[in-house]
């Protein structure tokens, strides 16, 4: 990277309502020591490379996350606040009445469009990734630009490795070309583990269709170009124009069906990097404990200091 160049910034999606898991469970403390999830996410991004970071919060949250980030990995790298709101639509557009869900991944990242002037990663708050997606989605940033397409990328999680025992999942399932990279992404809102093998409904359990375990997918964990915020901002009209129109209380701007979008009109080339590593994460309540245990464990075992943020 040459020493104009402008490094990545981390984005950390964290707006969401916790509805499944009853309660803010992005600042749940998750260890002995009071760290939380984001905080093993924030010291791996720091280690790769990463020195500032954008969090995408509700407004009303602010002083929950400005004491439990400003004072710890704030001291460590530059931090920074951007307010996803309802509010937040095109001009000409207004909230439907009765709406109270985020208008999904794709706003949250629009939350930031005057912040961010480079390339970027984005994660969710919630979702513990290992340190080896970090490492490979920032060597990518700083190694690829733009050229006749966008130059995207993503970290790839093996299926098996990105399940809860505890209910159900939303995951990306990615179907990757010869050269690795993405051809196609869907989101599948209802994975869940079958007597028959890990499957998704679609609708509502009457039928499922199995996945194979080691099929690549989505955890929201990607690498972009500035230009994304520019497709983010044209896209948005559109998506209030028909999938607002057509849902109002539960439509999503999702980044997902953004980048999938962009792959199929030729704008943008997305890398698959593959990632071995064992997502954990607290959907439910129920997750907490394995959580717990998981991150334990690897302190234990020396890959992460017994005090994250001395």
């Amino acid at each position: 990277m040459s020493d104009n160049a402008i490094r990545p910034t981390l984005v950390i999606m964290a707006a969401g309502m916790g509805s499944r898991y009853g309660g803010l469970k992005q600042v749940d403390k998750i260890t002995d020591t009071g760290e939380i999830i984001l905080d093993f996410s924030l010291y791996d991004a720091m280690m790769a490379g990463f020195d500032r970071a954008i969090f995408v919060i509700r407004e009303e949250h602010r002083d929950i996350f400005r004491e439990l980030v400003d004072e710890r990995a704030g001291r460590f790298m530059q931090v920074e606040y951007a307010y996803q709101s309802l509010e937040d639509i095109p001009e000409w557009a207004e909230v439907p009445e009765g709406r109270q869900k985020p208008w999904g991944t794709s706003h949250a990242i629009l939350a930031c469009r005057d912040l961010i002037d480079g390339p970027f990663a984005v994660i969710n708050a919630d979702d513990y990734y290992g340190p080896g997606g970090f490492v490979s989605i920032y060597e990518y940033l700083t190694t690829h630009k733009d050229g006749d397409k966008y130059a995207y990328c993503m970290a790839g999680y093996k299926l098996e490795n990105t399940i809860t025992e505890n209910g159900h999942v939303a995951r990306g399932v990615c179907e990757m070309d010869d050269d690795g990279f993405l051809k196609t992404v869907t989101e599948r809102t209802k994975i869940m583990r079958r007597p028959e093998g890990i499957a998704y409904t679609e609708d509502d359990g009457e039928s499922w269709t199995v996945l194979p375990e080691n099929s690549l997918v989505s955890m929201n964990f990607w690498g972009f170009t500035k230009s994304m915020i520019d497709e983010l901002k044209a896209g948005l009209d559109d998506f209030f124009r028909n999938e607002v129109a057509e849902n109002p209380l539960k439509s999503e701007y999702l980044l997902p069906k953004t980048v999938d979008k962009l792959i199929r009109e030729g704008k943008a080339q997305v890398k698959v990097l593959q990632c071995g590593e064992k997502w954990c994460g607290v959907t439910y309540k129920e997750d907490k404990e394995s959580v717990q245990n998981e991150l334990q464990s690897k302190k234990d075992k020396g890959e992460y200091p017994e005090k994250l943020w001395k």
